[in-house]
């Protein structure tokens, strides 16, 4: 494995999960009447913090498409998903919660598994694509199936409980397409020029890809903790970009046995790090919702009344008192 790669990647992660905190906690305040529309991604934009969390996101990007530029999707996509370490890391400072016997678990399970998947497997590269036929059949599996989790994450009654872990799972199975694409459309830049690249598909589908996962991100941290999408989100994404890797990129993992017992013990241990570094108690909680008129601005509560201007209200009478009761029954 390269070192170049190495820390690209780690740098990329490290970007990445700090970006995904700030806008978390941007999004929790924007009006729930934006939940999957674009309006939610333009009443954002006016949000400093959020703006920071884009930066941060977009170095992101370009650190792991330099990454993905110059070792396989199979190798990035792992070191990627240590992108939660960092949220966590960022989080305890703010919440100034210890790491505990879960927070060293978690890591422990994380660091190991990637590990253990890039020792067995020993990610090479091969081809740039493959039979096109096999591509456009992975893409429509993963983009289709995006589609169905997000059209079941809308539904009312899933908006606040099972819909930002489908969101973040849709988002996930989005960023690890527009990985390989991402990977596709590098290589067809060194080796053909931004013509090829411009005259090409896959530039515009990473463009369309990213901007529709940042909206299904978004919408899951408007509706729900970090700790409820991000897990789902980082280990959705790695999970895609080696489908999509190994499938139609020409990826090559070793495939005797004993590696591939190992590399499906380091995905385990991937997803089983993720979702106990998720859950944490550092990470983020939404808290009380307050919504003013304005986007993305929480309300200020009303000053209390003094006892000298609340005037008769401040002891209600009996027949105040029996109108507030009836008042409840009828509502």
């Amino acid at each position: 494995m390269s070192v170049l790669v190495l820390v690209l990647s780690v740098s990329a992660a490290c970007c990445l999960g700090f970006g995904f905190v700030f806008q978390q906690d941007a999004a929790q305040r924007a009006p729930l009447s934006d939940f999957l529309s674009p309006r939610l991604l333009l009443d954002l934009v006016r949000v400093p913090e959020w703006l920071g969390g884009i930066g941060l996101m977009v170095c992101g990007m370009v650190l792991g498409a330099l990454a993905l530029g110059q070792g396989e999707v199979s190798l990035v996509e792992p070191l990627l998903a240590t992108n939660l370490l960092f949220a966590l890391t960022l989080s305890r400072h703010r919440t100034k919660q210890p790491l505990g016997r879960q927070g060293w678990s978690g890591l422990v399970l994380l660091a190991g598994g990637v590990t253990a998947f890039i020792v067995a497997g020993e990610p090479r590269g091969g081809d740039a694509e493959s039979d096109p036929l096999r591509q456009w059949l992975i893409i429509g599996v993963m983009v289709g199936s995006a589609m169905l989790l997000t059209v079941y994450a809308k539904g009312s009654r899933h908006r606040f409980t099972a819909g930002p872990v489908l969101l973040g799972v849709a988002a996930g199975l989005l960023y690890g397409v527009q990985d390989a694409l991402t990977r596709v459309s590098g290589g067809r830049l060194s080796d053909e020029g931004w013509l090829a690249l411009l005259t090409g598909w896959q530039p515009y589908a990473v463009l369309v890809l990213g901007v529709t996962g940042l909206l299904l991100v978004q919408s899951a941290f408007e509706t729900a903790p970090l700790r409820m999408s991000l897990p789902a989100l980082t280990a959705a994404q790695p999970l895609a970009g080696i489908v999509c890797g190994v499938g139609f990129l020409g990826d090559q993992l070793r495939m005797d046995a004993g590696a591939l017992a190992w590399q499906a013990t380091g995905l385990a241990a991937i997803v089983g790090g993720i979702v106990l570094l998720g859950s944490h108690p550092a990470m983020p909680r939404t808290g009380e919702r307050l919504r003013a008129p304005g986007p993305c601005a929480p309300s200020s509560p009303a000053p209390p009344s003094s006892p000298s201007s609340a005037g008769p209200a401040a002891d209600p009478g009996p027949s105040a008192s029996g109108q507030r009761g009836l008042g409840r029954h009828h509502r």
